[in-house]
């Protein structure tokens, strides 16, 4: 397996289907996990025993305090997760998050001398992040040509968002067919320490009916 990649592993649903994608076509990947600032760290354990389970080289957690400037429901405890649907951005959204993960996941992949970073975004069944949009990616990714030292001696890394035009059933389908265990993801905004889900923010209505789409057997634990 010559070709590396980088592959920003949260622990949800996506970016554990990503990493199975990356999986099933032989190339090695370093998995990355960021504690932002997040609620809880239910999300960060998912996301060592996801990379273990699917045979990542290694796994590494970096660290940006986002909480610092809080202005998310997900970084600033003050702020309640919503329960309701919503046509606006919601509380949920993290300033500039997929920017500065998007950002050491680079980095660590020049030192690697890897050809990818893989991401787990998607554009059809999401919250309305704006860096979540095929626009985005594609605009990191002619960053990322710029901005680095393999970029500029003509070996680029590119960003891939393999999910990008997937609904969540059909995401899940993907992992399902390559054998990707969900019950060992965490997508819950407000999971417990010990990853139990609430059954009610956005995070969790939009996997439940992914699964009820898809026609797979929900393994979520709920509180």
């Amino acid at each position: 397996m010559a070709q590396r990649a980088v592959v920003l592993l949260s622990g949800g649903l996506d970016s554990a289907t990503v990493l199975a994608v990356a999986r099933s076509q032989r190339i090695a990947c370093h998995t990355l996990a960021v504690h932002y600032g997040q609620r809880h760290s239910a999300e960060l354990e998912a996301a060592r025993r996801v990379s273990a389970a699917l045979g990542a080289v290694e796994h590494r957690q970096m660290g940006v305090d986002l909480a610092g400037i809080g202005g998310s429901a997900l970084t600033d405890p003050a702020l309640a997760v919503p329960e309701h649907v919503t046509t606006d951005i919601p509380i949920t959204y993290v300033p500039a998050r997929n920017t500065l993960l998007l950002s050491l996941a680079l980095g660590w992949a020049e030192v690697l001398d890897a050809q990818e970073v893989f991401i787990g975004v998607n554009s059809m069944d999401y919250s309305g992040y704006p860096d979540c949009r095929s626009e985005f990616i594609a605009a990191f990714d002619q960053l990322a040509g710029l901005a680095t030292r393999a970029g500029v001696s003509g070996r680029p890394i590119h960003i891939r968002a393999p999910l990008q035009q997937l609904s969540k059933a059909q995401i899940i389908r993907l992992g399902t067919d390559l054998g990707l265990d969900y019950a060992q993801t965490v997508s819950c905004y407000q999971a417990t320490a010990d990853g139990l889900a609430c059954g009610r923010c956005d995070a969790c209505r939009l996997r439940q009916t992914g699964f009820q789409a898809a026609g797979v057997p929900d393994p979520t634990r709920y509180v």
